[in-house]
């Protein structure tokens, strides 16, 4: 039985493979979204507790994506 702290899953981020079809660099999506290259990469790398909605539409507009092709649910085994 999982403990009542952890999550049953995990968030697996995939703006990294959508910037490399896409032929974007990091510090220019962060330059188009306005953020720094630093909260895009802890995007990233999924070092972060949330998205903001307006973070996220930015993402999404100017990859022209949707939410679905940036986050991934992966359930972890009890």
């Amino acid at each position: 039985m999982r403990e009542p702290d952890v999550p049953p899953g995990e968030i697996i981020v995939h703006l990294d493979v959508l910037l490399a079809r896409r032929k974007i660099r990091s510090k220019e999506l962060a330059d188009r979204i306005g953020v720094s290259e630093q909260a895009l990469s802890m995007i990233k790398t999924g070092k972060i507790k949330g998205v903001r909605f307006s973070t996220l539409i930015a993402i999404c507009d100017a990859l022209d994506c949707q939410p679905g092709e940036l986050f991934e649910f992966r359930r972890v085994p009890d």
